[in-house]
C-alpha cells in the first residue's frame, strides 16, 4: 500500500504497533503544520485558505467535546473513545496522539484520496503526531509556527478564556516541551501578522513544489 501512488519501501513501526509501508506523497503534496496551543495556528490556517483555496484541510478526528463554535465534520469529527479505538484497530489512522486528556488523530484514507489526485493537504497536528508521519511519509513538509516571543504565548492562552486554571497550566507546559521540538522541522515560520505568516507558508509550499518539478 502506498500513499499517492509511489512504489513501496521498508515497512516503519505505526502508533498502532504494527508495521506499515512507508508512503510516499507523490503526486499531491502533504503539508504539516505544528505549533503549542495559543500560537494561532486555525487564525493562520483560514488566511491561508483564503488566499489558496485549492489546498485542501485533512479534518482530524478527536475524542474531545465541541467547544463554542466548533462543527463535527469542519472543526473536527468527534467521536467517541470507544470509536477512536475502534479507529486504531483497524489500522485506519496515519498517525494519532494522546493531548491534553484527548485523543486525536489522522485517518489515512482522507489524506491518501487529496494526494492520488494530485492535490496538496494540509495537516495541522501536534509534535506527536508529526513524528509519526515523518518516519511514514516521504516529502512531506514540515512547518512550525511560532509566536512573536513565550510572553506573547501566554497571553494568547489566558485571552483564550475557553480552560480552566488546571487545563491553562496544563497547555503551558506542553507549548514549551512543544516548542523544544521546532528544530525537526523543515521550515520556521512566526505568527507576527496573519498574513504575513500565511502568505510565507505558501511561499514555502511553492517554492517545494517547484524543486519537485525540477528534473
Amino acid at each position: 500500500m502506498t500513499l499517492g501512488g509511489g512504489g513501496t519501501s521498508p515497512p516503519v513501526d505505526s502508533p498502532d504497533g504494527g508495521s506499515h509501508p512507508r508512503l510516499s506523497t507523490t503526486p499531491g503534496r502533504l503539508v504539516v503544520i505544528s505549533g503549542p496551543s495559543g500560537v494561532g495556528k486555525d487564525t493562520v490556517l483560514r488566511e491561508v485558505f483564503r488566499i489558496a483555496p485549492r489546498l485542501n484541510y485533512s479534518i482530524s478526528y478527536t475524542t474531545r467535546p465541541p467547544r463554542a463554535g466548533e462543527t463535527d465534520g469542519a472543526s473536527y469529527s468527534f467521536v467517541s473513545e470507544p470509536e477512536f479505538a475502534a479507529m486504531i484497530e483497524r489500522r485506519e489512522l496515519l498517525e494519532y496522539a494522546r493531548v491534553h486528556g484527548h485523543w486525536y488523530g489522522t485517518a489515512e484514507a482522507r489524506v491518501r484520496a487529496s494526494l492520488d489526485r494530485g492535490e496538496d493537504i494540509v495537516l495541522k497536528i501536534d509534535v506527536q503526531g508529526a513524528a509519526w508521519v515523518r518516519r511514514r511519509v516521504e516529502g512531506a513538509i514540515f512547518i512550525f509556527l511560532l509566536p512573536p516571543s513565550l510572553e506573547e504565548l501566554r497571553r494568547r492562552l489566558e485571552e483564550r478564556a475557553t480552560e480552566s486554571a488546571e487545563s491553562l497550566e496544563l497547555r503551558w507546559a506542553n507549548a514549551q516541551r512543544e516548542l523544544a521540538e521546532q528544530d525537526r522541522y523543515d521550515h520556521r515560520v512566526v505568527n507576527d501578522d496573519v498574513r504575513r505568516a500565511a502568505r510565507e507558508i505558501l511561499d514555502i509550499v511553492e517554492s517545494r513544489r517547484a524543486e519537485a518539478s525540477r528534473p
